[in-house]
């Protein structure tokens, strides 16, 4: 029925108006960084510059910052308030501080908007490390004992690769059941 391949279509020349239509579509899905918003926006320049050999995109790349510079000045985006989203949905799922402090750093957040939105968070490692065990099933929250003892290094392992402190984990190992 279908022999011939469907064609890709082909990337559109980046304006400004398009650029803006893209962030401004973005942004009304997803809670972004700035940088992240630039490189959203960057490659779609790339992709057009790719298929497009004759494309210079020196002055798209201006665009997409004063597009950024607009956005920003409007609160569209915001590196505080996609911080501390990020940090609370990431506390729910049992994520450890330095986990978050690192995926926050790739996504192009500074270090001081960090420490201020955990400043401004309640955080225990240990809240944070039993909702970890919870989701996971892992150490006090083992079925029976039997399977605690067997698996009780890969728990230790988990605990530790997740960013959580040596103490935490022994502490959640040595329970016997949780006891809430």
């Amino acid at each position: 029925m279908f022999t011939e391949k469907t064609k890709k279509s082909q990337p559109k020349i980046p304006t400004k108006v398009r650029l803006r239509n893209i962030a401004l579509y973005y942004l009304e899905r997803y809670e972004t960084s700035v940088d992240n918003l630039r490189n959203v926006l960057r490659k779609r320049i790339d992709k057009y510059a790719f298929v497009n050999k004759d494309y210079s995109p020196e002055q798209a790349y201006q665009w997409v910052e004063e597009i950024i510079k607009e956005c920003v000045s409007h609160n569209f985006v915001s590196d505080e308030r996609f911080t501390e989203f990020k940090i609370n949905s990431y506390l729910r799922s049992g994520k450890s501080r330095r986990y978050i402090e690192q995926k926050l750093k790739a996504k192009g957040i500074e270090e001081q908007i960090v420490h201020r939105a955990f400043d401004n968070t309640e955080y225990s490692e240990y809240d944070t490390a039993l909702n970890f065990a919870r989701k996971k099933k892992i150490a006090c929250f083992r079925a029976n004992e039997s399977e605690r003892k067997e698996m009780r290094q890969k728990d230790l392992a988990a605990f530790l690769r997740a960013g959580f402190g040596y103490d935490i984990a022994l502490e959640f190992l040595n329970k016997d059941v949780f006891d809430e």
